[in-house]
């Protein structure tokens, strides 16, 4: 049986972060092709955490700079290695080049953190992300990453332009592979527009760009809405929100910071637009993903909106100017018509750009090509040998040095 080892960086939380949904996404498909799946972090286990037992899926707790690594993935012998992000390919890949040399070796980059990060510093200092530093310390360590390995996932459009045309990362070691949905939205079980009501925003605000944009709505958005629409209640879901966002919970101005979402759909199915203007960050966005499939139209950024809806028109508004955010959020509120052809595009992107079983099926057949192809593939990417011996022998050293220590 072909085994697949995911070492994550923590443990998923598909409810309350789109990284941790991704993720639920590539372990539900491995596991549909036939693939025992084991997961593995450095991390603890919350009570947000995916159940592996009711997947049937063994976990392990590793140790950083511990040989115990080298000998579980020695028993383990998988035949694909998954790290769920930079930082861990980074922790792991050289013991797992060293310890399980035939094991494909795959990243999943879920969003570029260098573009995020750079993103958010140059919002920091000028308050837009127009002039980006990308040539950064980070970008230097992700990019070095996605060459050591033998493939990497990137979940956007733009950042595989993005990679291949200012970075230059050969077509062959990269791999759009985008959000996945494997059951397509039923339009008829979802609430009318007359049976709903409200506004409402929605994502884990230990995340930078998503407590901007909570601040953004309660500061500069929401008192606009308010003076159009004085009956109307925003309400905010978010786990691990910080006491500076709880403190926002405001019932005269009908501004409730509501916390964990029980069930996203729900929270979506009895709201009447989604409000999403994000500043910063990178990737797709979950809560644009899951407003197409709940039948709510989200309005965003350009930012926002980046790579989300292709050839098609945007499943609700895009504007960049609280005024504009404003006006688009009032018309969909109040315009029936509008909002119809608002959902109606979302199904449509939903079928078109994300519909899981065509995504899974042609990664499966480029993922089986590749391991049977693996020595040529490595052979025409060397760089990536390269940098994996140099990176080895330097991590290697240390990560001893370090074992040394920690036994003194």
């Amino acid at each position: 049986m072909n085994t697949l080892l995911i070492i994550g960086h923590t443990f998923p939380e598909p409810t309350t972060t789109a990284a941790g949904a991704r993720m639920l996404q590539l372990i539900e498909m491995f596991q549909k092709n036939g693939y025992a799946v084991t997961f593995a972090s450095t991390a603890s286990i919350s009570e947000k955490s995916l159940d592996f037992t009711a997947l049937a899926i063994p976990t392990e707790n590793l140790t950083l700079n511990d040989p115990s690594f080298d000998v579980f993935v020695s028993d383990l012998r998988p035949s694909i290695v998954l790290f769920d992000r930079f930082i861990t390919e980074e922790q792991f890949g050289w013991r797992v080049a060293e310890f399980c040399p035939a094991a494909l070796r795959v990243l999943d980059t879920e969003d570029l953190h260098f573009l995020r990060r750079a993103r958010q510093q140059a919002y920091k200092d000028t308050g837009d992300t127009k002039n980006v530093n990308l040539f950064t310390d980070t970008s230097k360590r992700e990019i070095a990453s996605i060459l050591r390995c033998d493939i990497s996932l990137i979940i956007s459009e733009f950042e595989m332009e993005l990679l291949k045309n200012t970075f230059n990362i050969p077509q062959g070691i990269i791999c759009y592979l985008p959000f996945m949905i494997t059951e397509m939205p039923q339009p008829d079980l979802f609430p009318l527009f007359e049976d709903r009501a409200n506004f409402m925003t929605i994502g884990n605000l230990l995340h930078g760009p998503n407590v901007d944009s909570v601040l953004y709505i309660k500061k500069e958005i929401w008192p606009l809405i308010k003076k159009q629409l004085p009956d109307a209640k925003m309400y905010v879901y978010g786990n691990y929100a910080p006491q500076h966002i709880k403190e926002l919970h405001n019932e005269k101005e009908g501004f409730f910071i509501k916390g964990w979402a029980l069930s996203v759909k729900d929270a979506m199915s009895t709201a009447r637009v989604c409000l999403a203007p994000i500043r910063f960050g990178a990737g797709l966005k979950g809560k644009l993903l899951d407003a197409m499939a709940y039948g709510i139209p989200a309005v965003t950024t350009s930012l926002g909106a980046e790579a989300m809806y292709g050839r098609f028109y945007d499943a609700g508004g895009i504007a960049d100017s609280p005024e504009k955010i404003t006006k688009l959020s009032v018309a969909l509120y109040t315009d029936k018509i509008k909002w119809q052809q608002s959902t109606q595009r979302g199904f449509s992107i939903i079928k078109e750009r994300y519909n899981g079983i065509p995504i899974s099926k042609e990664f499966m057949s480029r993922l089986l090509v590749l391991k049977t192809n693996l020595t040529r593939h490595r052979q025409e990417h060397f760089i990536g040998q390269i940098l994996q011996h140099q990176s080895l022998q330097a991590t290697k050293y240390l990560s001893k040095w370090i074992e040394e220590k920690n036994k003194n």
